[in-house]
């Protein structure tokens, strides 16, 4: 009788452990001592040991899946706004389009998680492409989305084809902000509604009467 040997099948691969793991809870641990550190001590004094020892993980868990502190914070930032719309929808009018638009910002500074990030994004963004890239991505309406409200109003008509947009976008983005991620003051919607006015007023917009 002849004996057919049996040869183990293919060995499982090893798991990986130590630094090759960041498990889910793990890195919600990570992340909320990244911002508590960011809050209690503000980015220059934030170090990857300080987050790694308050996550209560070792330092080589941050450091493998992020070379450096900008890097993690460029990366949390962009993770913020991974559930907003591509685009905001066309509403129909120029007012419409800005009162959505500066509602958002209301609810993006009514967070207080972003009204402590997004005023370090924007100091260290200008030194770093990782933070530029990051702040395209931040939850709530960008420059680009006001520039699209704005040429839909020229194209129809509410705004004159010569308007200058890059003024124009100046003039809306600039006061809020300084209001509030440079001030920290909250918005409301009596803000909304006088903004918006002002703005409309500001570039000779033509609004229905009906």
């Amino acid at each position: 009788m002849t004996t057919v040997s049996r040869h183990p099948g293919p060995p499982e691969p090893r798991k990986p452990a130590g630094a090759a793991v960041l498990q889910a809870d793990k890195t919600d641990a990570i992340v909320m001592a990244f911002y508590e550190e960011l809050a209690e001590g503000g980015f220059d004094r934030l170090t990857m040991d300080k987050v790694a020892a308050r996550a209560g993980v070792g330092k080589a868990a941050l450091y493998r899946r992020w070379r450096s502190k900008e890097q993690m914070l460029a990366e949390l930032v962009a993770a913020l706004g991974d559930g907003r719309d591509s685009s905001p929808p066309d509403l129909g009018s120029l007012r419409a389009d800005l009162h959505a638009l500066l509602t958002e910002v209301v609810g993006v500074a009514d967070d207080p998680l972003l009204r402590q990030v997004i005023p370090y994004v924007i100091a260290m963004s200008h030194s770093s492409p990782q933070l530029v890239e990051g702040m395209h991505r931040v939850p709530g309406p960008s420059r680009r989305d006001v520039q699209m409200a704005l040429q839909r109003a020229i194209n129809r008509g509410e705004l004159a084809p010569d308007t200058d947009l890059e003024i124009a976008l100046d003039v809306i983005t600039g006061p809020l902000v300084m209001r509030v991620f440079v001030g920290g003051e909250v918005l409301d919607q009596d803000y909304v509604e006088r903004f918006t006015v002002f703005v409309l007023g500001a570039l000779g917009a033509v609004t229905s009467t009906s």
